[in-house]
């Protein structure tokens, strides 16, 4: 095992695995060794890290644990990708394959590695599993019965040096279906070459195979039930709900056993979540909203004007691109993190920014400045590694400071 953290916790990791018999490799940035059968890469590493360079260079074949894992499924495998709403569509596919009566799990980029569910594959009759782009980075057959690309925006611009190099690491999704796969893709992707079935849909009222038409999801023109029947709001759902309906009408799943998953589902911590409304204010946490094109439908899904903290670690994102989303709709804004000084560049000019040290203050700001019929919205449009380990517990955090402040004033 090889990481380069030098961390307390690294060390308490080195600890364990040494128990069990592994050598681990931590703090540096090379190994020393390079005689291996195989590495197995996590897809936060950079492929171009020193230590894969150097295991490439010496002919160590290299595998990413999304390749390993499918290599041992033994059920066909539905894969979702885009830059938002994979986890959401991703468990609405899988509660939809299960209350139909198939045996499903959901799994990968949501949390439970497909490495873990392989070995239950025997049993099942789909897996679930969402795929981001770095973990496509590192396929070689991974092969879905049924691949499902949501959307393409700008993200982890940190990482590749272009849009192209993104947008073509998320097409490797098809890469290996064959003529009698299927792809459910939104309508204005641009896919060469694609040997599936292609279905699309979209937000629009045309233009695709799924639209959404004054209100109603629908399939080739037919109504299938209106969005407002589900919890969950705004055309980016919109899209994650037809996603989904295309791939069960594919599998010959029945309308009412989706309908049934739609108006149940529960949308996902973290992800335009109300926490709120207190004298008026409606607090929500989207802390899941790690770019700008996430950032931008938060905002725009919303009623009434918005108080928006944003800000984190830089990702590579222009903030200028936002004005036309945010003027006119954030009433303030509270930046923080590593990219607050840049932001407050990007938006000073037409809109009022308060740089914070931290959520607490920020959360403090925003009571004082905002009115009845008002939203107090977290969509940092950046990623939270300058503070916080990840997206969640960045949304935790700001969860206790609204409920210590509702407290506080409960209390007086």
């Amino acid at each position: 095992m090889f990481d380069e953290s030098k961390s307390p916790a690294m060390k308490e990791v080195t600890q364990d695995w040494g128990k069990r018999g592994v050598s681990v490799v931590a703090g540096v940035s090379e190994l020393g060794e390079t005689r291996f059968a195989a590495a197995i890469l996590s897809p936060g590493v950079d492929p171009r890290r020193p230590v894969v360079v150097q295991l490439k260079s010496a002919g160590v074949p290299i595998l990413g644990e999304l390749e390993l894992g499918a290599r041992a499924c033994l059920c066909p495998i539905v894969a979702v990708t885009g830059t938002n709403g994979k986890s959401t569509t991703t468990e609405l596919i899988d509660q939809i394959y299960r209350a139909s009566g198939k045996k499903s799990v959901a799994c990968g980029n949501l949390g439970r590695p497909i490495c873990e569910v392989a070995p239950l594959s025997r049993e099942l009759d789909r897996v679930v599993v969402e795929v981001s782009s770095f973990q496509l980075e590192t396929i070689e057959t991974f092969h879905p019965k049924v691949a499902v690309h949501l959307n393409l925006t700008p993200d982890h611009l940190d990482r590749y040096v272009s849009m192209k190099e993104y947008g073509e690491a998320k097409l490797r999704i098809f890469s290996n279906q064959r003529s009698e796969d299927i792809a459910v893709v939104q309508k204005d992707l641009v896919l060469d070459g694609l040997k599936s079935v292609r279905i699309t849909f979209t937000a629009d009222s045309s233009g695709a195979d799924y639209t959404l038409q004054d209100g109603w999801l629908c399939a080739k023109g037919e109504r299938v039930m209106r969005q407002e029947e589900s919890r969950l709001r705004g055309p980016h759902n919109a899209e994650n709900l037809l996603a989904a309906l295309a791939v069960a009408d594919a599998d010959g799943i029945s309308r009412e056993e989706v309908k049934k998953v739609f108006r149940s589902y529960q949308p996902l911590p973290h992800r335009c979540e109300v926490l709120a409304v207190r004298n008026g204010v409606t607090w929500i946490n989207d802390s899941k909203a790690t770019n700008l094109d996430a950032m931008q439908r938060a905002v725009a899904g919303i009623k009434g004007p918005v108080i928006l903290i944003a800000g984190g670690k830089d990702k590579g994102f222009d903030f200028s691109e936002s004005r036309k989303v945010l003027e006119g709709k954030v009433r303030a804004a509270l930046l923080l993190g590593e990219m607050a000084e840049k932001i407050e560049k990007a938006w000073g000019g037409f809109l009022p920014c308060r740089r914070v040290a931290d959520l607490g203050e920020a959360v403090g700001r925003a009571a004082e400045m905002a009115r009845s019929g008002e939203t107090v919205l977290l969509s940092p449009g950046c990623s939270s590694f300058d503070m916080f380990k990840n997206f969640e517990e960045r949304g935790e955090k700001y969860r206790q400071c609204v409920k210590a402040l509702l407290k506080e004033e409960t209390t007086k």
